[in-house]
This record gives C-alpha cells, structure tokens and sequence, in this order.
C-alpha cells in the first residue's frame, strides 16, 4: 500500500495555491495550472491549505476508493506544484540513416524513413527545442501528463527496431538487440 496521502505537499516558495470553486489554482514562476476537484472521484477526500503546505485527508478512512484517491489527489497536487516552478522535460533522439527532426513555427517536422514528412502539432502549453543534433530535440512543459502523452505520441511514429537499432528513442532508454536472420 502506498503512503503517498500521508504526507502533506510542501508549497515551494514562488509557487500560491488556493482553491476557488471545485478548481485548485497553482501559480507560479513557470505558468499557471488548474487541478479539477469537482470529480466524482475528487470527491472522496479533504483538501486543506494551512501552514505554507497541502494537506489531504481521505473522507472515509475504511473506504477503499477514498483511500487510493487519497494518494493519487496528494501526487497529483504535487506535479502540479513541480511543474509550475522547475516544469518537465522528456529528452528524445533519433537514429537512423537520414533520420531528422526540426520545428516550424507550432509543428513538430519528423523526418523518420517514410515516404512522407509526419508533421505534428505541437500542444497549446508544450515546447520542443532542438538540441546540438538535427535527431536530439526536448519537449518541455509545466504539465507533466501532457508532456508525456506528446513525447509518447512522438516516440510512437517510429518505434525502436530490436535488429536494426533505428527508431525514435528516449535519453536514457535501453532497447534490446536481438539478433538476425542466420544462413
């Protein structure tokens, strides 16, 4: 069992929370973010701001849904302050012969082994940087679910291949080498 819940969430400094209506509003250095309360789910625990930190109580104790809501809201809450003073960033490369990537304005350009240029737009609230590299480029955002739902989206257009090693790759991503075909 997890015991995320039990812990309250430090506010860091630079960084106001308050909760107006059934929102929790997350300001500061990097942006703003707004945290729904109002979910069925939100709605099986307290959330309280009292001496500079979050704290989050289950409801119901002894009820298992408020109980696993207790963690989730208390990590969720945590990202959200995260993101709003440092942000997320998802290092990506590629690799494979004539393999590249550029940004055009709001679109990702990625030239991978197709016939055609995929282009994607990029999110209201994302950065891509390119790196020293045309195949090394960084999403950064102050969301941590959105940058990792772009770069899972980029890393999906072309997958690492096992026995040739080519692909879209995370920084740090081990793939395993398989080997090929023998005579």
């Amino acid at each position: 069992m997890s015991r995320a819940g039990k812990y309250p969430v430090e506010i860091k400094n630079g960084v106001s929370v308050e909760i107006v209506d059934n929102n929790m509003v997350i300001k500061g250095p990097k942006g703003k973010l707004n945290l729904s309360l109002g979910t069925k789910n939100a709605k099986l625990v307290d959330i309280k701001i009292e001496n500079n930190e979050v704290v989050i109580t289950p409801k119901d104790a002894e009820d298992k849904p408020s109980r696993a809501m207790w963690g989730t809201m208390a990590r969720n809450v945590n990202s959200a302050i995260i993101g709003v003073s440092e942000g997320f960033a998802k290092e990506m490369y590629m690799k494979g012969v004539g393999y590249k990537a550029s940004v055009r304005g709001k679109e990702l350009i990625l030239i991978a082994g197709f016939s055609h240029d995929v282009v994607m737009p990029i999110p209201e609230g994302l950065t891509v940087e390119m790196g020293a590299l045309p195949t090394e480029f960084v999403v950064k955002g102050i969301d941590k679910v959105l940058v990792g739902q772009f770069a899972d989206q980029i890393h999906k257009v072309r997958k690492a291949d096992p026995y040739k090693g080519k692909g879209i790759f995370y920084k740090g991503e081990k793939v395993r080498r398989k080997e090929g075909k023998k005579k």
